[in-house]
């Protein structure tokens, strides 16, 4: 499939990625927010923050199944409802509400993320996914390269504002892209042999030992955001060069991912999964090197490289491995997976960089080699998936409800 075949749903939702991605400012400053603002105490702050992120992981691990149940549509309309109004109050809410509210807000972007996942994924046939999934990310990557500093702008006028604009926008995506979503039906099985998703999962080992290794390669891979400008501040180096990597690496998934996918896409996943893997693992491993400009580039420059290899080609693995009933909790099993990664790579990084930095660049390296190895040989004897064996064009639509 070329760009110019990709369905006008895939291109709709991924503009609306682009634009909620570009003002998600709760995430980003949310923090600032509680101990600015708000005069919250650091521990009390990362205590309510936290709350958030426990939102959003539970949320990716479980909102697929509303969507799967009662159809994407209809669950991607009432949660992208009700958490847009809810940020938009964020300035109103006290303390004690926040604390209580915050993490339903994330549970409900969360699931509303995972059926606008579902719902892309549906759009294609198996086998073309690769291209619909990078063009979402690459959507999405746009928007947060704009976004932390469309936020810095807003905040030196208001922090009230920054959540009123994130609240609104999120209603305004809702209400732009409706028109275009197909209307569907409750996902119920047909009949009694249609596989719950714990049976299938227990019969897909492959994709049971992918799931861990999503986990241990974001760990990895989160490293950049949390270890990584602490390993260059202290080796001297100013801050504008750790923006510039994420500048460097930003520009490369824009310029290189849809390419990436569709040379790719009749390829095998296992292999290329695995070589991003390792390429991730070794560009960390480069961070061991004396640091400079030039080592830091490279190192950015092989991890990247990885991260367009592997992620667009696990996320469509995982959707072309699910069932089209279960097509939602699948999307949200592979997010789940990489949130918990994020969730896990600060206290794990930050606890060996502290004890013995220089031993944390080698385990990133043998951390990504592990994933590699367990991904190939979970893909040892797996017969190649169908492209042809979801027709395309079934985007939201559901199988009739069973009598009875």
């Amino acid at each position: 499939m070329n760009l110019r075949e990709v369905p006008r749903l895939v291109w709709v939702l991924a503009a609306g990625r682009f634009i909620g991605s570009m003002t998600s400012f709760l995430m980003l400053f949310l923090t600032l927010y509680l101990t600015g603002p708000r005069d919250l105490p650091v521990p009390t702050a990362g205590l309510i923050a936290g709350t958030f992120g426990v939102g959003m992981l539970v949320g990716n691990f479980t909102g697929g199944r509303w969507g799967d149940r009662f159809g994407h549509r209809r669950t991607l309309m009432a949660c992208s409802t009700v958490s847009g109004l809810g940020i938009a109050s964020v300035p109103w809410l006290p303390v004690e509400a926040l604390a209580v509210a915050l993490p339903v807000f994330a549970y409900l972007a969360a699931t509303a993320s995972v059926s606008t996942g579902a719902l892309s994924a549906l759009a294609v046939s198996r086998g073309d996914r690769r291209t619909s999934v990078a063009v979402g990310r690459a959507a999405s990557n746009a928007g947060f390269v704009i976004g932390p500093p469309l936020g810095a702008l807003i905040i030196s006028q208001s922090y009230d504002a920054l959540f009123v604009i994130d609240g609104l926008m999120t209603l305004a995506i809702r209400f732009a892209v409706a028109p275009f979503l197909p209307h569907d039906q409750p996902h119920v099985m047909r009949d009694a042999s249609a596989p719950s998703l714990w049976r299938a999962l227990r019969a897909d080992r492959a994709l049971m030992t992918l799931l861990p290794a999503v986990v241990l390669v974001d760990i990895v891979y989160r490293q950049l955001y949390t270890t990584v400008p602490i390993h260059l501040r202290d080796a001297g180096q100013p801050v504008a060069l750790y923006t510039a990597l994420n500048a460097i690496g930003s520009g490369l998934i824009l310029l290189l991912e849809i390419p990436v996918a569709q040379r790719l896409k009749r390829r095998s996943s296992y292999p290329i999964i695995a070589t991003g893997y390792l390429l991730v693992g070794a560009g960390f491993a480069l961070f061991g090197l004396p640091v400079s400009a030039a080592t830091a580039i490279l190192a950015m420059v092989v991890l990247t490289a990885g991260e367009i290899l592997y992620k667009t080609t696990a996320t469509a693995h995982v959707l072309d491995a699910a069932p089209d009933h279960l097509v939602g909790q699948y999307q949200g099993l592979y997010t789940g997976a990489a949130t918990s990664g994020t969730m896990l790579a600060a206290p794990i990084g930050t606890a060996i960089y502290a004890t013995a930095p220089a031993l944390l660049w080698p385990l990133c390296g043998v951390a990504g080699a592990i994933a590699a190895v367990a991904v190939l040989s979970s893909g040892r004897g797996q017969a190649p998936r169908s492209p042809a064996a979801t027709p395309s064009g079934s985007a939201g639509t559901a199988p009739p409800p069973r009598a009875g």
